[in-house]
């Protein structure tokens, strides 16, 4: 189960922290045995080659080749030992430093004494110990080494009439034998301290690594880090999806290869920094996106962050927002406006049916003017409330256009003339059915209030784009749209008719938007108004 994963299990460095430092001491003990089988093959060589160069008086040469050759059979017993791993280290180091020992003890008694120099042997095993072993137990071996010189002199003395006075000579090389295995174990505990620091840095770091990359991975954005050569060395699914491009894995990719627009504004980006925060419609997928370039340049590295932040959804966030008051502003509108209407509307037909003079009349008639025109609004802001209740299907625009003209026509009283339609038939398109609908009419019945209601005043054209996106264009013959108002058109509540509610176009906005399409305002060929819908593809989730 999720909720029983260690930490160990999440970031695979504290797994593999302790038997890196085992493995560690293992690889230097492999070394220090590399170090005595060169050792003891010199030593089985000098009495015959370097004994004059070294100063040394062998006594006893047969006795001196056979402890070398025994000490380099013992160093290869050591060498098999460790390829197996057994017994453990410290067992190992310490049957290593005991067999260097009593090797450079008898070679000493059997080269003429400490004045060979041979016990200077001695410290370079018990330095590399105290580095290896890393604890006290170095101190150990050194006394053991002083004592087996000691002995070795001592014995020398006894059988061989060595001069006393050398045990001074003795005691500075025990000393320094001392002295050489504490300054090992001092500096192997700062090695142990920083060993171990470096060791909480790696961890700390493989696992904000691991952090980033999951966030990284788990952001809905789109993330890519590109290197001065424009190669996209990371990307994640938000990139993916947004660009419509899979990134092989382990693939160098060059930025122009998956976008050549993010390559453009990236070069661009590099001549002038103050460039960047554009939102664009990426090609591949017709994805708004805010493109941001952020710099990146630290030990030799020098690139960019480009962070492709998804605008749809941003706009979605805000819509959820926006619905939701919505929501509360029509719930209290049809709460404490539509009851009060109903009265006032009842009441005034009620006044009607009496007696009045003209002046009168026309008031009443005022005020059920106005009231009506009040439901209307309640009614619009009502239609925006439902917007997220959308059932979407294939509409076949051609039926649906010539559906919708003709109850228009009805209800309008106009000829049916009035209307063009040039319908490509294999025009279809993914809306709800009721929001086409309400959208369509608004925008026809726009058309035909500002068109000289002639014979093909207005025209409504669908057809199929380069892009493959099918679009719906409403216009008609009138005098256009005031250019200060262009801006404003999809305001709730702007109208340019003293008789409208300024919320036809806002409604067709919102439920176009509902379903995944865009409308957006040009102005005809023959100066009058033109609204073009853009349908979402077939092929967009």
């Amino acid at each position: 189960m999720r909720d029983s994963l260690s930490l160990t299990g999440l970031f695979p460095a504290l797994q593999t922290a302790a038997p890196l430092s085992q493995e560690s001491q293992w690889r230097s003990i492999s070394f220090f045995n590399l170090y005595r089988m060169v050792l003891g093959g010199v030593l089985v060589l000098v009495p015959t080659l370097f004994g004059e160069m070294f100063s040394l008086n062998v006594n006893d040469r047969t006795w001196f080749f056979w402890v070398a050759v025994a000490y380099t059979l013992l160093v290869l017993i050591s060498v098999l030992t460790v390829a197996l791993r057994k017994p453990r280290t410290t067992l190992q180091l310490a049957f290593q430093i005991c067999t260097d020992i009593a090797a450079v003890a008898l070679l000493t008694y059997f080269s003429g004494g400490v004045q060979s120099n041979l016990g200077m042997l001695l410290l370079v095993s018990l330095a590399l110990a105290g580095m290896i072993g890393r604890g006290r137990i170095t101190l150990l071996f050194s006394a053991l080494a002083s004592i087996a010189m000691l002995l070795e002199h001592g014995y020398a003395v006894l059988t061989r009439d060595a001069i006393g006075a050398q045990f001074l000579q003795v005691g500075i090389l025990s000393t320094s034998y001392f002295a050489v295995a504490w300054l090992a174990h001092t500096l192997s505990k700062y090695a142990v301290a920083s060993e171990k620091l470096a060791l909480r840095r790696g961890v700390d770091l493989s696992n904000m690594a691991e952090a980033n990359r999951l966030m990284i991975q788990d952001m809905p954005d789109g993330v890519l880090v590109v290197d001065e050569r424009g190669v996209v060395r990371q990307s994640n699914p938000g990139a993916e999806r947004l660009l419509g491009y899979v990134f092989p894995a382990g693939v160098k990719i060059q930025l122009a290869e998956c976008s050549p627009l993010l390559d453009a504004m990236f070069a661009a980006w590099r001549q002038n920094k103050a460039l960047g925060h554009e939102v664009l419609r990426l090609p591949g997928t017709n994805h708004p996106v805010r493109v941001r370039f952020l710099p990146v340049q630290r030990e030799g590295f020098w690139g960019v962050v480009v962070v492709l932040e998804d605008m749809q959804r941003v706009q979605e966030q805000a819509q959820q927002v926006k619905l939701a008051a919505l929501g509360r502003l029509t719930a209290n509108i049809a709460h404490e406006v539509r009851n009060p209407l109903s009265s006032i509307s009842y009441a005034t037909e009620l006044l009607r049916e009496q007696e009045h003079d003209s002046k009168q009349v026309r008031l009443l008639q005022i005020i059920l003017d106005n009231t009506m025109r009040l439901n209307r609004i309640v009614q619009d802001v009502m239609q925006v409330n439902r917007r997220d209740r959308l059932r979407q299907e294939s509409l076949n625009l051609a039926v649906r256009i010539d559906e919708a003209v003709e109850n228009l026509c009805q209800v309008s009283q106009v000829s049916r003339s009035v209307f063009a339609l040039s319908i490509d038939p294999a025009c279809k398109a993914n809306f709800d059915s009721g929001h086409f609908e309400q959208v369509l009419w608004n925008l026809c019945r726009n058309a035909l209030r500002y068109s000289q209601k002639l014979p093909g005043s207005v025209r409504l054209r669908a057809f199929t784009a380069d892009d493959g996106r099918v679009t719906l264009e409403v216009s008609d013959d009138g005098a256009g749209v005031p250019g200060d108002a262009v801006q404003k058109l999809f305001e709730p509540f702007f109208t340019t008719d003293a008789s409208g509610t300024g919320l036809g176009l806002y409604i067709a906005r919102e439920l176009c938007e509902a379903n995944g399409a865009t409308i957006e305002y040009k102005r005809a060929i023959d100066g009058g108004a033109c609204f073009r819908i853009i349908f979402r593809s077939n092929d967009e989730p």
